[in-house]
């Protein structure tokens, strides 16, 4: 598998992880949206939708929701803006400029937000009927800790789904996205973003991640049954479903 030779310098340490990517990410908030498009060729739509679909099916579109690491609350705007949503959103992230730059989006939306740790959420056991968390599990300096959080805060049978970014098996199409993910995304990123690291700690990141069934196995670790995941747009991304025990 291809790696960044500067890894070392774009991953920060474990124990400092937290506070830089919150640095990070309260850097490129405004033009985070933006980038986000374009780099996705605004595939990010189309995958935001298909999360919701998985969180909603075979139930009713109400009750109170979480959206961890909401970043500018498109996953949770996606969900409020279902037709028939009779239900509330709760919007959570860590880095307060993400949340500002999501705000004006909300309308009249039954969205609410909270600058939140999603290792140490604000919210009672079992307070949510579901939760979503889009490309923000990867971010997290503690994931076990981060999907016990959401099982806590999950009530027993609710849905959590996680949408997140891996990589594509199937070759050719691996070598060409590599190429892009490794080399041309984050020159695009420095230059529009203005930030010197921050779309070189994206691949990164993805590369060091957990793959999908590593993934689903810890989910089942941290508290939730039934565990499905498929991935997205030839293995770019994938969603894991699981339901909270108990």
């Amino acid at each position: 598998m291809p790696a960044l030779s500067s890894d070392r310098d774009v991953l920060p340490p474990a124990e400092e992880k937290a506070a830089a990517v919150r640095r990070m990410f309260g850097a490129i908030a405004p033009r985070y949206d933006l980038l986000n498009h374009l780099l996705s060729l605004n595939i990010d739509r189309r995958w935001r939708r298909q999360a919701v679909d998985r969180l909603l099916a075979g139930g009713s579109p109400r009750g109170r929701f979480l959206d961890a690491c909401s970043g500018t609350l498109d996953l949770a705007l996606e969900l409020a803006s279902r037709p028939g949503f009779e239900g509330r959103v709760i919007a959570s992230d860590f880095t307060f400029a993400m949340l500002e730059r999501g705000r004006p989006k909300i309308g009249g939306r039954a969205v609410s937000t909270a600058c939140a740790d999603a290792l140490c959420m604000p919210f009672p056991d079992a307070s949510f009927d579901g939760a979503t968390v889009g490309f923000g599990v990867r971010n997290l300096a503690e994931l076990d800790a981060g999907l016990q959080e959401f099982a806590r805060v999950i009530r027993p049978g609710g849905r959590l789904v996680i949408l997140e970014f891996t990589t594509p098996r199937w070759q050719p199409f691996r070598a060409l996205y590599l190429f892009y993910f490794l080399r041309v995304l984050p020159w695009i990123g420095r230059l529009i973003s203005r930030h010197s690291n921050a779309y070189t700690y994206l691949p990164a990141s993805v590369l060091e991640f957990p793959e999908p069934p590593e993934l689903a196995r810890r989910m089942e670790a941290a508290g939730f049954r039934d565990i499905r995941w498929e991935t997205l747009t030839g293995g770019i991304a994938a969603i894991h479903v699981g339901t909270r025990t108990g």
